[in-house]
């Protein structure tokens, strides 16, 4: 394994290349950064004798089995996944997968021509604590699911940066407990009227391209009737305590509280008005302790998938829909009507504003 990290532009992400070094029977080899003082530590911290100042040059004499792509900005992901399949690798990269749904459609292409995996770093798709609540719903533990209700961080990102950075994450968690959507409904608005393209920051941070708005709304249309919601809007409340999905059901309310190790609440209430809540019955479930081991389930997700030829559970197809849920919601602004997945147009909408 080979890391190609960014100091001062994404970084090493989260805990991305701590995870691949204490993994098990992982050998990380190389390591990249364009920063000398950042490749100094990187090689130190992940104990290579390989540092490289160029992530094409390390994947070209390294020939790594799997490319760790760990900047958090998410504008050099393209290239660096590019890069990757065209040296036979593997890919483990942060999320964002990419900045619009054409970009991811590239990285899965690649990889696919080659018979590569890609696993994206939402590690609540592999979370043991995520599992457990799927069963207990399938078991009926809050009757059927009414509605999903999702929020984003909404601290001072809130609106279009969170839709991005971290409502891909809520949109990950939707598609686990209703499906693929089937079109998406959305408005925009910059103090409260509806943006223009006057409004589209063009040097959004963390490398993110595009983004518009202080408030974020949107409808997800899933099979047999059911219906998700998202919001981002900005307020004086910045602490970000609300961030998850909650599950409406006929006789209850899971509350999904978003994190490397995510919190889970329910309440039994038919009316919804929740006069307790409890925490979730988890025993005896082994859960990861801490951050660290949340991301090695996900380290654990890709060499699998290579050992057994399957789809991993954090997949790039997964990761992609997450995009393409964001960037329908600005579609569906630009165009004053409900979107159908998956979306005709694959760039970003905010270049049609």
């Amino acid at each position: 394994m080979a890391v190609i990290g960014r100091t001062g532009r994404g970084n090493y992400g989260h805990l991305l290349d701590i995870a691949v070094r204490t993994y098990p029977g992982m050998d990380v080899v190389a390591a990249a950064d364009e920063d000398p003082e950042g490749l100094r530590r990187a090689a130190e911290r992940l104990r290579v004798k390989k540092a490289y100042a160029d992530w094409r040059r390390m994947l070209e004499e390294v020939r790594p089995d799997i490319a760790v792509i760990a900047p958090r900005w998410v504008d050099c992901h393209l290239e660096m996944a590019l890069g990757a399949a065209e040296a036979g690798a593997h890919v483990f990269m942060e999320k964002p997968m990419a900045r619009t749904p054409a970009e991811c459609d590239r990285i899965i292409e690649a990889c696919d021509r080659k018979g590569l995996k890609i696993v994206v770093a939402h590690n609540m798709r592999v979370s043991p604590i995520l599992d457990a609540v799927e069963a207990k719903v399938r078991d009926g533990m809050i009757g059927e699911i009414q509605e999903l209700r999702g929020r984003g961080k909404e601290d001072r990102r809130a609106g279009g940066e969170d839709l991005i950075v971290l409502g891909t994450h809520i949109f990950d968690l939707m598609r686990r407990f209703a499906g693929d959507p089937l079109w998406a409904s959305g408005r925009v608005t910059v103090r409260g009227r509806p943006i223009t393209g006057a409004d589209v920051r063009r040097d959004a941070p963390e490398g993110l391209g595009m983004i518009a708005g202080d408030a974020v709304a949107g409808m997800f249309a899933f099979r047999d009737g059911l219906t998700g919601y998202f919001g981002s809007k900005r307020s004086s409340e910045t602490s970000g305590k609300r961030y998850g999905l909650d599950l409406y059901g006929s006789r209850g309310i899971i509350a999904v509280r978003a994190g490397m190790i995510p919190r889970i609440w329910y309440t039994e209430s038919v009316s919804w008005t929740a006069s307790k809540w409890k925490p979730f019955p988890l025993e005896p479930l082994t859960l990861p302790l801490t951050r660290l081991e949340s991301v090695h389930l996900l380290v654990r997700d890709l060499v699998e998938a290579i050992e057994q030829d399957r789809e991993p559970a954090a997949s790039g197809r997964t990761a992609r829909w997450t995009i393409e849920m964001a960037m329908s919601l600005y579609e569906s602004q630009r165009q004053g009507r409900r979107v159908a997945f998956p979306l005709e147009f694959r760039g970003h909408p905010l270049e049609r504003f």
